[in-house]
């Protein structure tokens, strides 16, 4: 059989944004571990021979200090995508106006900081609204990848709250953080919405077709800490499913793949930070060695433009909630005028090779 095409991305969450999930002081002054976790994954995927799909949050792109680290991935040849500016999992409680404004400030960041013009989009915390799916489609974005299609969204997020040092106010923003029970009836396939007469593909977060469990490197390693075979038989049956399924999986990494407790002592409330840096970056090699072995790997543009040609399945907007939170002001850097600028383009969705 002729294998199935998949997609690899990362969302470049930094410290100072899990930090601020948490609920922790300290993460307005953006702590950073971006140069020592960039290199880390960039030589683990040269050594692979694999090109992914970073999703750089515009907070970390608007600043200076971080701009070596970011053109990195983008010198390496790696897609960057958009992850939101502020990266708050309450983005669906953003209204249009505001939604407008986060993205046009990430783009603008992101393409100061790498050169990079991004057309594809992930929601922090898998956050999806109807009006982030408009903003995305007027602003010519090509694909979206936000969705999350598992029953354990609730029990991720209890397990956060356990552990969070949370006002009443913070846990009413944080309320969908990992989406709701009902995401797990989402499709595993792509699929396109229909945003007003026009389509933007949607290409899932994978999760085990059938029984709808969570298959990505994070999960993979807080198996790891307790059992490698059960790590390794627990990948093996999410591949094995997606092949007897027909589903072209789109894996997920993040930085704290690649770093362990050793590396950061703060974030020993994430799984699986008990594991050192080494152990998870090995891990990490292994299992995407693995994957490329049984698919063939793409970045999300390149997978998405492959997708765009079938003819996927088209889904209604989501219906948005409307929200009774008070959201204050955000701060964003003043806009840079240039004469050349995606906000008056709309890229092409173009298919590469690897």
């Amino acid at each position: 059989m002729p294998r199935l095409t998949a997609s690899l991305s990362l969302d470049l969450d930094n410290k100072w944004s899990y930090m601020k999930t948490h609920g922790d002081a300290g993460w307005d002054k953006f702590p950073s571990y971006l140069d020592v976790v960039v290199p880390r994954f960039l030589d683990v995927l040269d050594r692979q021979q694999l090109k992914i799909t970073v999703f750089v949050v515009g907070q970390d792109a608007a600043l200076s200090e971080n701009h070596a680290a970011l053109r990195m991935i983008a010198a390496r040849g790696h897609e960057i995508g958009n992850h939101s500016f502020h990266h708050e999992p309450w983005l669906h409680l953003y209204s249009r106006e505001q939604i407008e404004t986060e993205l046009v400030a990430a783009e603008e960041a992101i393409y100061e900081a790498t050169g990079s013009r991004t057309i594809g989009f992930r929601g922090p915390g898998y956050s999806l609204s109807a009006d982030v799916l408009r903003t995305l489609a007027s602003r010519g974005y090509q694909y979206d990848c936000s969705t999350f299609p598992t029953f354990l969204g609730p029990l991720a997020r209890a397990y956060y709250f356990l552990t969070a040092k949370l006002s009443p106010s913070q846990k009413a923003e944080r309320k969908r953080l990992f989406g709701k029970w009902t995401e797990g009836f989402r499709p595993v396939h792509a699929y396109q919405w229909n945003v007003d007469g026009e389509m933007l593909v949607e290409v899932p977060v994978t999760t085990m077709p059938l029984l709808r469990l969570p298959m990505h490197l994070s999960y993979l390693l807080y198996l790891r800490q307790f059992s490698a075979a059960a790590a390794w038989s627990y990948f093996h049956l999410a591949m094995a499913l997606c092949k007897l399924r027909g589903a072209q999986p789109s894996m997920l990494l993040h930085p704290l793949d690649f770093l362990g407790g050793d590396d950061e002592p703060d974030l020993s409330f994430f799984p699986a930070m008990k594991l050192s840096g080494e152990v998870k970056t090995k891990f990490a090699e292994e299992v995407l060695r693995v994957f490329a072995s049984h698919f063939d790997v793409l970045p999300m543009q390149a997978h998405a433009a492959r997708l765009a040609r079938e003819k996927l399945p088209v889904r209604a907007l989501p219906v948005t909630e409307p929200s009774a939170l008070p959201l204050e002001p955000r701060s964003y850097p003043q806009r840079k005028s240039r004469g050349e600028s995606r906000l008056s383009t709309k890229p092409e969705l173009v298919e590469e090779t690897r």
